[in-house]
């Protein structure tokens, strides 16, 4: 709902039309005043408009005019999500603007708007107090300003400071009801982030009938959101009821944005058994946004391009002409481009000098980290296990144990000399999982195992089972020494192509900020490194339930 937070009109904030006497080239007015009506349907092709009339303004010299189209030029950029093109335009404006200059309310204004998208909520407030101390203008309006000023403010958790902003705007002076339903929002919404206990649904569900009534789905939107994240603790089927209305809705007004945040929503209170199917419709719609976004960047950066070229190939034929007429311009032109290229094969030695220098750092330390990770699974996993086997046989084998020993001592002395893991390399995977699980057995505990087939294992590869394996022996290691666990469950599963891992004890459980603090820490790492998922449910009274999920290839 960030485009519904901000509460910005922004084609309206921070451009306007000119009139004819605005400028002396009525050729760049009119394609400005196109890039105006443009804006409000084709953002792109009205930052097409906005890019020929500064051709204009820029041989005109008129600062004024130069600045009004950079910032229309920033707010199609934004709109597109192109947010970091849009700060560069805007920057480029603000180097025209001189003090006074009844556009710097809208730069400003706009600035914050694009500080906001990039989530950098303290710069945003800055910008937003920048804006409101300039001059504004009868067709601007400081209403969406003071909304996102304490927006920017209560995502800092300055939940003080956002309602003093907000008490600023005068709600009797707002004739817009869609406007004064926004502003009360920010307020109850603030309220109930400062203090969880505050009876905020009441006030929610009224704002919510008063925007159906005035058919404002935009607006309808932005409460469902805030009744499903109210809910969500207290209430998971009301919360799942309003995600799905906001997702419906969202689908309704065509904005993908809010079809992104509301399947999050959803998978946040659904039923576990839908997650993969959420977790799949979540990504393809945030990859399409993404790719929504780069191609509009690029888009923009061509059109840009494309013009400045065209710019550029005007200038090269107007000098080929006066070379033509004197030698020494053309030697000085020459001379020119050689320095450039001089200077650009310099930075281009330089970046690559620098790019060198990371990746070696970076292979430095990634080669540390394998080495770690090494150690850790062969030697302190390997004797733990070994320990555990002498601790659960009735009869101690001082010659088996030596082996195993041995083996160990082998393997550590083969990370010196970063030799192959060569421990997986057979492919009996239901054997290994089974005899491991079961060598943690003894009086005091019992090792289940269900599910462990052959077929689970088909098309695995031996890196992906050597990570599960490892996983499933830290779960194991963990449980032996902190559980207290007298009885052990590992169920194995597989649907489609993704393989699924249930571990369940009747210990001591885990607390939630323990999680990686008891021989865990690689687990995490080790999971994403297959491109799987692990979550570990320790809200049970007892024990604990660990789920593990990743993909056959």
């Amino acid at each position: 709902m960030i485009r519904y937070l901000l509460l910005s009109l922004l084609f309206i904030v921070s451009c306007s039309k000119k009139t004819p006497a605005s400028s002396s080239n009525p050729k760049a007015d009119s394609l400005y005043n196109e890039g105006i009506e443009l804006l409000q349907k084709d953002n792109t092709e009205a930052y097409s408009k906005f890019q020929q009339a500064l051709q204009y303004y820029y041989k005109d010299k008129d600062s004024s005019s130069i600045s009004k189209s950079l910032i229309c030029q920033a707010v199609a950029q934004q709109k597109n999500g192109d947010v970091f093109g849009a700060e560069t335009s805007l920057v480029e404006a603000l180097n025209f603007l001189k003090k006074n200059d009844e556009s710097l309310f809208s730069a400003y204004n706009t600035m914050g708007d694009i500080k906001y998208d990039q989530k950098d909520y303290a710069e945003a407030e800055k910008w937003y107090t920048k804006a409101l101390t300039q001059k504004i203008a009868d067709s601007q309006d400081p209403f969406s300003t003071l909304n996102n000023k304490a927006a920017s403010e209560y995502r800092q958790g300055k939940y003080t400071s956002a309602l003093r902003t907000l008490d600023q705007i005068d709600l009797s002076k707002i004739e817009d009801l869609e406007k004064q339903d926004k502003v009360k929002e920010n307020i109850v919404y603030t309220k109930w982030l400062q203090n969880k206990d505050y009876p905020a649904e009441e006030e929610f569900e009224k704002i919510l009938d008063s925007k159906l009534k005035n058919q404002d789905d935009w607006g309808a939107n932005s409460s469902y959101s805030h009744l499903a994240e109210i809910n969500q603790q207290s209430d998971p089927k009301k919360s799942l009821y309003y995600a799905r209305q906001m997702l419906s809705t969202a689908e309704k007004i065509k904005s993908p944005e809010d079809r992104l945040e509301a399947i999050g929503r959803v998978n946040l209170v659904d039923n576990p058994s839908n997650f993969q199917q959420n977790f799949v419709q979540y990504k393809t719609l945030s990859d399409s946004i993404q790719n929504y976004k780069e191609t509009s960047r690029n888009r923009f950066a061509y059109i840009k391009y494309d013009s400045e070229k065209k710019e550029i190939e005007n200038q090269r034929l107007k000098a080929e002409q006066a070379e033509r007429k004197n030698e020494s311009i053309l030697q000085q032109t020459a001379l020119a481009f050689a320095v450039i290229i001089i200077i650009f094969t310099i930075i281009l030695f330089r970046r690559r000098h620098i790019r060198l220098k990371q990746e070696n750092e970076l292979r430095l330390k990634n080669d540390q980290l394998r080495l770690s990770k090494r150690v850790h699974d062969v030697v302190a996993n390997g004797i733990y296990q070994v320990m555990t086997k002498i601790e659960n046989q009735e009869e101690f084998d001082k010659e088996n144990a030596l082996d195993e020993l041995e083996f160990v001592y082998e393997k550590s002395r083969d990370i010196s000399y970063e030799k192959p893991d060569a421990e997986h390399d057979k492919k009996d995977y239901k054997k290994e999982i089974s005899s491991l699980i079961a060598s943690f057995k003894n009086e005091n505990t019992e090792t289940y195992t269900v599910g462990n087939e052959d077929e689970i294992w088909t098309n695995v590869s031996q890196p992906v089972f050597s990570e599960v394996y490892q996983i499933v022996r830290e779960l194991l290691v963990n449980m032996k020494k902190h559980s207290q666990a007298s009885r052990v469950i590992f169920k194995f599963g597989k649907l489609n192509n993704l393989i699924n891992i249930q571990y369940t004890d009747d210990g001591i459980g885990i607390p939630g900020d323990m999680v990686y603090k008891n021989g865990l820490t690689n687990t995490g790492t080790r999971i994403a490194a297959i491109g799987g998922e692990i979550i570990f449910d320790n809200k049970s009274e007892k024990g604990l339930k660990v789920n593990i999920s990743f993909p056959v290839s």
